[in-house]
């Protein structure tokens, strides 16, 4: 199944699309000397917006979930990628310890966290999951919807090391994004591995330092490729010192909401959109679609009720919200069975492998859709995204894919550009 786009303004994208089509070589030789110089996360998902006259990422995930949403099809290209991976952190690894979200009730992120041990076992590697949850204290397994069993153990240090009850890993795979901070027990680990990296986590990321990398990133992609950075790049502001219970910021945030929507509307006005232009205000840190608002006009955000206040104060694990990103809006034109969608792509090292659309049949095209009311479509991409096809039209499935897949790797080299940017001294090679 194969969403469509259902608006008339499809020129510009179809363009883009075509633009890609045409320099498939020349993206390619670009990407592959951006991988000289840098390094790719061990794993990656990022969240596109398809608006018919735009085609870019709006979120990047580090440590992504939702591998149980990606076509069987397509697990042979998980298993490579995470060969290529591994062979580059530890090339004599053996055993790799796999830390997950503290969830034991949220029973599809763990068919994710079965997923990803399955994907890394096949790559000949012995997987174990270590739980940061306190109250387990035993190996303790876990039945999952699909028929899969898994098995939460308790993490032991010793010596500087971590790992489980008769079992030394060389590398520790965090499938938790450290909303919390980081625990003591993983912190100055004595010759392991950790991936990705500390630093990654939300304690000290930024939403809007990945965005300053992505926009140097598609600025210097645009200029190699002969095309406006803004068809594949939002715009965007920050906005620090925010206390929405208090009320604190608001003016600062009014402000950069109306210069963000000027700059949007003077890009519409250039390429002919008639469509309302709008901004998500969202917490510079954080996940789970937790602290995002849609803002069509500045004067909203100065009179915003208690009730939207409460839910733009706290995120996950009760985290207080003083920094906010003001992002431009990317509508999403395209649809599944009457329902709107966005594709999300994985990818694994520097290879895309898979994806899946994110449909919501209770929002807008001009609103987050990860919200109440999503479901995922695991089987929405039917040929990858790495086979563009030059004898079908641009916006034929292989070619559509193709270009979710150039922007999505845009956006992985902006995580790899922002992580070496944020990365603690003793932490750069």
């Amino acid at each position: 199944m194969v969403p469509h786009l259902t608006t008339a303004l499809t020129g510009p994208l179809l363009d883009l699309e075509r633009k890609f089509l045409d320099s498939r070589t020349a993206i390619e030789q670009w990407f592959r000397a951006q991988w000289l110089d840098h390094t790719p996360p061990f794993y990656t998902s990022v969240d596109l917006r398809n608006a018919g006259f735009k085609l870019a990422p709006v979120d990047t995930n580090l440590f992504p979930g939702g591998f149980n949403n990606l076509n069987p099809a397509f697990l042979p290209l998980c298993v490579q990628a995470a060969m290529a991976a591994i062979e580059k952190i530890c090339p004599e690894a053996k055993n790799l310890l796999l830390i997950p979200e503290s969830h034991t009730r949220n029973l599809f992120y763990l068919q994710n966290v079965a997923q990803l041990a399955a994907i890394l076992r096949y790559t000949g590697l012995n997987v174990r999951i270590g739980s940061l949850i306190p109250e387990i204290t035993q190996p303790t397994p876990i039945d999952l919807p699909d028929g899969q069993k898994l098995v939460l153990e308790p993490l032991r240090r010793s010596n500087g090391r971590l790992g489980l009850e008769d079992f030394d890993p060389c590398a520790v795979l965090l499938n938790n994004d450290l909303s919390a901070g980081v625990p003591e027990i993983l912190k100055d680990l004595h010759e392991q591995v950790v991936i990705p990296p500390l630093h990654a986590g939300w304690q000290t990321r930024r939403k809007s330092r990945h965005f300053a990398a992505y926009d140097r990133v598609a600025g210097d992609f645009a200029q190699a490729m002969g095309i406006d950075p803004w068809l594949v790049n939002p715009d965007f502001a920050v906005c620090g010192q925010i206390n929405f219970q208090e009320r604190q910021g608001e003016e600062c945030l009014a402000s950069n909401v109306d210069t963000v929507l000027t700059r949007i509307r003077a890009k519409y006005r250039q390429y002919g959109v008639k469509e309302r232009p709008f901004v998500i205000v969202k917490a510079d840190a954080g996940t789970y679609g937790m602290g995002i608002m849609t803002v069509r006009d500045a004067a909203e955000v100065r009179d915003l009720n208690r009730k939207q206040r409460k839910k733009m104060a706290v995120v996950k694990e009760g985290l207080q919200v003083t920094e906010v990103i003001i992002q431009e809006g990317v509508h999403t034109f395209e649809t599944l069975s009457g329902n709107v969608a966005e594709p999300v792509v994985y990818m694994i090292d520097r290879y895309v492998v898979g994806g899946f659309y994110r449909v919501n049949t209770e929002r807008g095209r001009d609103e987050n859709l990860n919200a109440p009311g999503m479901r995922f479509e695991p089987l929405a991409f039917e040929t990858c995204c790495s086979l563009p096809d030059p004898c079908c039209a641009p916006d034929a499935a292989p070619n559509r894919f193709f270009a979710y897949g150039v922007v999505a790797r845009l956006a992985l080299l902006a995580a790899a550009v922002e992580l070496e940017l944020s990365a603690p001294p003793m932490e750069i090679a």
